[in-house]
């Protein structure tokens, strides 16, 4: 039951309709008798730099996440960033905090721990990252860390310069190209751009497909559709395909426990999108 007491959360992004966030935290939330509501916000980008203050002003709230296109962009507005939003650049968790608003950044690792769940550790691996927006920059931070990453994206210059920064940050070399890239010179392959995305289902990849392996991984950070028009091709191909699902429920698990101080139950949350699955 919401009341004057129930705090607030949510996910600002543009569009938000076709998110599943809502479902699952709300039914973590709920699972942990906690007092708290989460909701969608769809904020068009030329009304972005309201949403703080008045997240601030109501008093109840307690954060939210953020999704394309906000991720880099909401910086700007933030009073703090912690240490891995700042190194990556770019923000999916704010906190609202004694009337400052932090942002974090559980991208990175939920997208590292959906992958280790499926095929076990993730180290030294050749990973080609598809795209250089503010999905692939944690997922590259992160992943850069250990592994050997070449970052590839329709604007070469985008690709160049997240490559070039992750490179001086980390003190690692990281590669980059364009979309002409031969995806079968790659062990993993992680596309983070929304083509794909629910409504636009039958995009085509943005990726050459011919040159995917059977040895090979692929993972779209999509989630709806369960699956793309890439990870079926993939799977034609008998490449080891994963969707967007894990990745979302451990970056959620991760800010649910940043704005609430509980550790959800990550099996709740799962089983919540495997219903919704179903409808």
């Amino acid at each position: 039951m919401i009341d004057s007491k129930t705090k607030l959360l949510g996910l600002i992004g543009h569009p938000v309709e076709h998110s599943l966030s809502p479902i699952m935290h709300n039914k973590a939330l709920r699972d942990k008798n906690l007092n708290y509501v989460y909701l969608a916000f769809d904020v068009h980008p030329d009304r972005l730099k309201y949403v703080v203050d008045g997240a601030k002003a109501l008093g109840t709230f307690r954060g939210f996440n953020v999704t394309v296109p906000h991720k880099v962009e909401i910086i700007k507005y933030l009073d703090e960033l912690d240490r891995e939003a700042r190194l990556i650049g770019a923000v999916n968790t704010v906190k609202i905090e004694n009337d400052k608003a932090i942002g974090y950044n559980t991208d990175g690792l939920g997208a590292r721990m959906s992958l280790e769940e499926e095929i076990g550790k993730v180290k030294n691996r050749d990973i080609l990252i598809v795209g250089a927006g503010g999905a692939a920059r944690a997922v590259a931070f992160e992943l850069a860390k250990d592994n050997n990453i070449t970052i590839v994206n329709r604007t070469l210059e985008r690709a160049k310069l997240l490559a070039e920064e992750i490179s001086r940050k980390l003190n690692r070399s990281v590669d980059y190209g364009d979309l002409n890239v031969d995806v079968g010179n790659y062990e993993i392959v992680i596309h983070t751009t929304p083509v794909g995305m629910y409504p636009h289902i039958n995009a085509e990849p943005v990726i050459d497909v011919n040159n995917i392996r059977s040895d090979m991984v692929v993972m779209d950070l999509i989630y709806n559709p369960r699956e793309t028009v890439l990870l079926r091709e993939a799977k034609k191909r008998g490449a080891k395909a994963i969707n967007g699902i894990g990745m979302l429920v451990y970056q959620g698990a991760l800010a649910f426990e940043i704005w609430t101080g509980v550790k959800p139950d990550v099996e709740v949350m799962k089983r919540t999108l495997d219903i919704e699955s179903l409808r």
